[in-house]
């Protein structure tokens, strides 16, 4: 019959699609690079802050902006990615931030006060944060849909990885070079990015008359209401919330221009990002549960290294040692996961690595004041098992069945729904930690009194030991009430620090509710913007 010869022999057999040539995966494997290393320096300058303070002459509170600075810029140029990429061409927009982002990260070893510092973290997050939504926005469009779980894979590496991998790498650097090496750590890959994407990313015809007709109104909206709610989630626990003039007045303008971005969005005719997509059911329901996975990845990140520090007293070499272990394990479980999701229901596979992630923190919700590496390696494994099983598949879900004219748009919302995941589980645990060691310590002080027999033994026991050492009977006494009040404070962030985990962990559980109504992907399409 003549309607059988129309039948395309690739969707009868996926193994007939067209193999794809090495310099597409060069160019596929490039951008991914250039992701990692965006995600890894929002977390490599953690462990090092203090020396970088102290070169700067910084206070703590100054020192902060180092790291606000750049996710304020990043947050704000990844909804802008899928637009301006279309003007430029992917290539050159690739190429053009790339090289920007090399330049700053040296500028940013060579920063001789604090003010340099802040513009230039300014700028290498601004250029910086394209490369994570332009990563996938490659692979969308490179690979056909049959091999899109693979570039999925990488894409999952670079999220998940990077986090847990970028505190050890900055310690190990800041106590065996200097600070400054964890910023010139991004020339050599970055030259590598600059060499793939060059070869491997087709050239294509950039479309300048776009900038004519831009959605400027919602593109400035967007920018002023996003910087100013990432300034309110990073600085808002530091400075008390809305006991501060400055998080209140940005509060306000946060609430005034998103609303307006979305109303602008959402009535235009050529919007500069598809909101639209959020009303694509498995889209949506998949950006909650990355919502999520950005509390989860970057709230443990930040609250882990908090313990071994101010607990374990331990130095960034040290933390960088625990958090290795969720870290490592996973370049080996990512390459196997492609294969997984063509043979298991990827809602399965999604739901068991929530699952993972979550036990994972509830292991590190019984913390005590001896708990250390040895203790935390079995919970960081159990992560690391976990996180590529969520990451993978959740991107596979979200992006199957987007038209690849939308692979933009759809690559820019996911990667900043996970960023302010992070960021609003980062504020959240700041203000619970501070809230919850308060609460922790007034229970313990109404159990401790000098007319208690227990506590009376134990103070007399610390002053005998004071006075052994040498101490008249007064300083000792002293001593004996300082040594238990810190006692009390320890403890008392030790049971903080334990309510945090709970707190990641139900989020966790929580935003699997949406996985529950996932639509069915089709295997032999995952990860398919079609």
């Amino acid at each position: 019959m003549a309607h059988a010869s129309a039948i395309d022999p690739q969707r009868q057999n996926p193994s007939l699609e067209p193999r794809v040539p090495l310099r597409t995966w060069i160019g596929v494997a490039a951008s991914m690079l250039g992701a990692f290393m965006a995600v890894l320096d929002i977390q490599i300058t953690n462990s090092s802050l203090q020396d970088i303070q102290a070169a700067l002459g910084a206070t703590l509170e100054e020192g902060s902006w180092i790291s606000t600075a750049y996710l304020v810029a990043e947050i704000v140029v990844i909804p802008l990615t899928g637009w301006l990429s279309q003007v430029f061409s992917i290539r050159r927009y690739i190429l053009v931030n790339a090289s920007l982002f090399i330049f700053f990260s040296v500028c940013c070893a060579s920063a001789w006060d604090l003010s340099s510092m802040i513009t230039f973290r300014a700028l290498q997050g601004a250029t910086g944060g394209i490369l994570i939504p332009m990563a996938l926005t490659n692979m969308l469009i490179s690979l056909p849909p049959a091999k899109q779980p693979v570039g999925l894979a990488l894409f999952g590496l670079t999220a998940t990885f990077a986090p847990s991998i970028g505190p050890t790498l900055g310690g190990w650097l800041t106590n065996n070079l200097s600070w400054h090496y964890i910023f010139y750590l991004n020339v050599i890959p970055g030259a590598l990015l600059l060499a793939g994407v060059w070869y491997g990313i087709k050239p294509q015809r950039p479309k300048p008359e776009l900038l004519k007709q831009g959605d400027w109104w919602g593109i400035i909206a967007m920018a002023i209401g996003l910087a100013s709610l990432q300034v309110v989630l990073e600085e808002g626990s530091r400075k008390d919330w809305f006991n501060s003039s400055l998080i209140i007045n940005l509060a306000v303008v946060a609430v005034i221009f998103l609303g307006i971005f979305f109303w602008i969005e959402l009535t235009r005719k050529q919007p500069f990002i598809n909101l639209r997509l959020l009303k694509n059911r498995n889209f949506g329901l998949a950006s909650i549960v990355n919502v999520s996975l950005g509390i989860g990845l970057y709230g443990s990140i930040y609250i882990l290294p908090l313990y071994l520090a101010q607990i374990q007293q331990y130095n960034a070499l040290q933390i960088g040692e625990v958090l290795m272990w969720a870290g490592i394990p996973q370049l080996f479980l990512i390459p196997f996961i492609p294969k997984l999701i063509q043979i298991v229901d990827t809602r399965l596979v999604i739901a068991v690595g929530i699952s993972l992630f979550a036990v994972s923190c509830f292991m590190n919700s019984d913390l005590t004041n001896l708990t250390g590496i040895d203790q935390l390696r079995w919970s960081q494994l159990v992560r690391a098992m976990g996180q590529p099983l969520i990451m993978v598949p959740l991107s596979g879900v979200a992006t199957t069945g987007i038209p690849k004219e939308q692979a933009g748009s759809a690559s820019g919302l996911f990667s900043m729904m996970r960023n302010l995941g992070g960021s609003f589980g980062i504020a959240a645990l700041g203000t619970l930690l501070t809230q919850r060691e308060q609460f922790h310590s007034n229970r313990l002080g109404d159990n401790i009194s000098i007319y208690n027999p227990a506590t009376q033994q134990r103070i007399d026991e610390l002053i005998q030991l004071f006075i052994s050492k040498g101490v008249d009977l007064i300083t000792a006494q002293d001593r004996a009430y300082k040594s238990i009040e810190s006692i009390v404070r320890r403890e008392a962030y030790v049971l903080a620090f334990n309510d945090c985990f709970y707190f990641i962990g139900f989020a966790l559980l929580l935003s699997g509710i949406a996985i529950l109504f996932f639509k069915k992907v089709k295997r032999a399409a995952t990860g398919g913007g079609h």
